[in-house]
């Protein structure tokens, strides 16, 4: 494992990263023995640094439950980062391209807890328990390190590529919808660019959400009542560029849009 002076350079870097708009170089390379749980140390204490300067914890996202973001990425393990609440955005909301690293677009369900949820033993039934609603939602990337030869370790320390998410369509009860089967339709300037059907997301989105409550509990964590949960892709990320204008439509679950600027 890295000593803790080195996980704060990496955290310093990575914060330095995101203000530049300057990807950093592989940590995997400058750091072949780095482990998963040296990255998760560098995301905590990102996390612990911006809560400092006040930024609220909103939940969080899980990132490469799907077969689609797996082939797309090349790696084969979900991982999660932390959201806070002034990156959840309303459909409808303009974005400043240059603002992001390399901006993708990704098609979810968001589950928001009514109930606390912990591991290590969370299942499926105890998610739908403690969930509130669930809602369409796109998660934008943000890439902090470069992205070519990426490992889950890089990943993670990049807080699972987190730049925003955007919500929106229409809330339901986790029981009202066969969720496995919600299905969107994802333009990029009235273009169809993908599709994709939730059961994408390890079978059941729920799952996802499962999945992190007890990686969670691993770490001494929680989740907590009001968290807003972002459960995974279930199509491959979308490449945006500014003036393009994108538009997720799910059906009977609503509609989201937003454009770049």
């Amino acid at each position: 494992m890295l000593d803790d002076e080195t996980i704060a350079s990496i955290a310093d870097e990575l914060v330095e990263a995101a203000l530049t708009r300057t990807p950093v170089p592989l940590l995997t390379t400058r750091y072949p023995g780095m482990t998963v749980e040296d990255a998760y140390r560098v995301q905590r204490l990102w996390r612990g640094r911006g809560e400092a300067e006040g930024r609220v914890l909103g939940g969080h996202k899980i990132g490469l439950t799907s077969k689609a973001m797996q082939r797309a990425t090349g790696i084969t393990e979900p991982d999660y980062g932390v959201i806070f609440k002034d990156a959840v955005l309303e459909s409808g909301t303009t974005l400043e391209w240059s603002h992001y690293t390399r901006p993708r677009v990704e098609v979810e369900l968001a589950f928001l807890l009514k109930e606390d949820l912990s591991g290590p033993d969370a299942t499926l039934f105890d998610v739908l328990r403690a969930t509130e609603y669930v809602t369409p939602a796109l998660e934008i990337l943000d890439s902090r390190i470069e992205m070519e030869g990426r490992t889950i370790v890089d990943t993670i320390s990049d807080n699972a590529a987190l730049g925003a998410m955007v919500v929106g369509g229409t809330p339901v009860r986790p029981d009202a919808v066969d969720l496995p089967w919600v299905a969107a339709i994802l333009y990029r300037n009235h273009t169809v660019e993908e599709t994709g059907v939730a059961a994408g997301v390890l079978g059941h989105p729920a799952h996802g959400v499962a999945w992190l409550a007890n990686k969670l509990a691993a770490h001494g964590d929680t989740l907590e009542a009001g968290e807003l949960i972002l459960s995974g892709s279930f199509t491959s990320p979308l490449w945006v560029s500014a003036g393009d204008t994108i538009f997720a439509d799910y059906g009977q679950l609503g509609t989201i849009t937003c454009h770049f600027t």
